[in-house]
């Protein structure tokens, strides 16, 4: 692939991104986790997601004559509420913001003015909010943070049969990995993958904030129901999240 639409950091020169940084570049930070997810998943399912969308609003950035770059996924974060089960790997906040940070300000100091954090894992959700408006204020660069699927915000809907969003180890993450990652599926442990759709208790209003151990929760690790989950979904999902965050990380009022 020629270097003009080369859109992994990784794959580039340093002076192929010392020029993209001079073109205005947004850099895309990609966050994750590395946990449990079902009987059914690889515990690697957050990072492939948050990098396949990732990639490709990128490319769809690219498409639209819009300079970008994609960092490698920070591929751990705040995953406590996993642990029981096994396969799972957590910190701590300071160290998931220290890890953050030293990404950003990297960016910051090969010249790039514009980041944006894209989450692929509920639990970071309000931490890499929190981090990266401290970024940009440490750093005095142009930082935006959101996670995936709640940027866009009810297109999900549509696609799904048994939910309407992103849950866990859920009909939407499943899909997503059959098209991205089909070999992180075991097939035959579709039929045990379904649990409670949500989190909270009875009582527990959605702007209410508690973490719980997913294994108080349900015992497949599963909330949502991947029994529906296909390729097919999985393709329409990950088409509608890249165009909808494409077009909003384009905006320029995002930015001024």
């Amino acid at each position: 692939m020629a270097a003009a639409t080369e859109i992994e950091w990784m794959k580039l020169t340093a002076a192929e991104l010392n020029a993209r940084a001079e073109s205005g570049a947004l850099v895309i930070i990609p966050v994750a986790s590395l946990e449990q997810h079902g009987p059914h998943l690889a515990t690697g399912v957050d990072i492939v997601c948050a990098t396949g969308v990732a990639q490709r609003v990128a490319h769809k950035l690219v498409a639209a004559g819009r300079p970008v770059v994609v960092t490698p996924c920070v591929w751990t974060g705040l995953a406590e509420h996993h642990v029981a089960f096994g396969g799972t790997v957590t910190l701590d906040f300071a160290a998931f913001s220290a890890v953050i940070k030293g990404v950003v300000r990297s960016a910051a100091r090969a010249g790039f003015k514009r980041v944006m954090l894209l989450n692929g894992h509920g639990g970071n959700a309000e931490a890499v909010a929190v981090i990266g408006g401290e970024c940009q204020n440490e750093f005095g660069i142009a930082v935006a943070a959101g996670t995936y699927w709640h940027l866009v915000g009810d297109a999900f809907a549509p696609i799904l049969d048994r939910q309407s969003t992103v849950l866990h180890a859920c009909e939407a993450e499943t899909s997503m990995v059959m098209t991205l990652m089909p070999e992180g599926v075991r097939a035959e442990r579709l039929a045990e993958a379904h649990g409670p759709h949500s989190t909270r208790p009875e009582g527990q209003p959605p702007t209410m904030i508690r973490r719980r151990s997913f294994k108080d929760i349900t015992p497949s690790g599963v909330v949502g129901d991947a029994r529906a989950a296909s390729a097919a979904k999985g393709e329409a999902l990950l088409d509608t999240a890249s165009t909808i965050i494409a077009e909003e990380l384009g905006s320029a009022r995002l930015w001024g």
